[in-house]
C-alpha cells in the first residue's frame, strides 16, 4: 500500500497510527500541501478533494477521507478500533466525530489561510479558539475509569485525540483544562505503533523550530 501524507497532517497521523497499530506494511509518498502538492494534476487526478491523506491499495484502489480509510482498515484487520457493543461504538464514534468533525475542519490549513489571504484574521487566535471549544465538549464525554478514552486499549477516538492534541501544541493551546486529554495522549504516545507515527518521525519532517 501507499500512503500519500503530509508530516504534519493530523489526519494522516490518524491513518499512519491505525495502519501500524494494525501491523499493515505501506509506503508513505509524501504531499507538501504548504507547497501546494495537493493541486497539481497527477495528485488531484487521484485524490479530486486536494487533501491527504489517500491510500492506495496494492490493487491499485484508491481511498480517500481518514474517517473512510480507517473504517477499511477496521474491516480488514485487527485490532478493531471501534468497540460492537452498540452503545459504546456510539459513544466513541461521538468522541471521534466531535475531533474530525468539529474541530478538524475549521482548522484545515486552507481555511486558516483563506482567513488570513481575504480577511486578515489572525490564524493563531482562530485555532485556539475552535480548538478550546472542541476539547471542553470532548472533555465532557469522556469516562474517568479507563487508562485510554473508552477502555484499555486505544480506539478510533483516542487517534483521532491524539492527532488533534499535537495541532494544540503547534498552536499553544493551554490543556490545562483537559486532563482527561492528557492522560489519553500520554498513553496512547506510550504505544509503539502510535509513537512511530508522530509528525516529527516521518520522512518529510521537517526541521523542528
Amino acid at each position: 500500500m501507499k500512503l500519500y501524507s503530509y508530516w504534519r497532517s493530523t489526519t494522516s497521523y490518524r491513518v499512519r497510527a491505525a495502519l501500524n497499530l494494525k501491523g499493515q506494511s505501506y509506503e508513505t509518498v509524501p504531499i507538501n500541501l504548504v507547497a501546494g502538492d495537493q493541486g497539481e494534476a497527477e495528485y488531484t487526478a487521484l485524490n479530486p478533494s486536494k487533501g491527504v491523506p489517500a491510500l492506495v491499495l496494492d490493487d491499485g484502489t484508491v481511498l480517500t477521507q481518514s474517517l473512510a480509510i480507517l473504517d477499511y482498515l477496521d474491516e480488514i484487520a485487527e485490532p478493531r478500533l471501534l468497540p460492537s457493543e452498540p452503545v459504546r461504538r456510539a459513544h466513541v464514534l461521538a468522541a471521534a466525530h466531535a475531533v474530525a468533525l468539529d474541530i478538524h475542519p475549521v482548522n484545515n490549513l486552507r481555511v486558516v489561510k483563506y482567513l488570513k489571504a481575504e480577511h486578515g484574521i489572525d490564524g493563531q487566535g482562530w485555532m485556539q479558539h475552535w480548538m478550546q471549544q472542541g476539547f471542553a465538549a470532548v472533555e465532557a464525554m469522556l469516562p474517568e475509569k479507563f487508562g485510554f478514552a473508552f477502555g484499555e486499549a486505544p480506539d478510533l477516538a483516542d487517534l483521532c485525540i491524539t492527532a488533534q492534541l499535537y495541532n494544540a501544541h503547534r498552536w499553544g493551546v493551554d490543556l490545562t483544562p483537559y486532563p482527561k486529554l492528557q492522560r489519553i495522549e500520554a498513553a496512547c504516545l506510550a504505544v509503539p505503533e502510535i509513537a512511530a507515527a508522530r509528525p516529527e518521525n516521518q520522512p518529510d519532517a521537517e526541521e523542528m523550530k
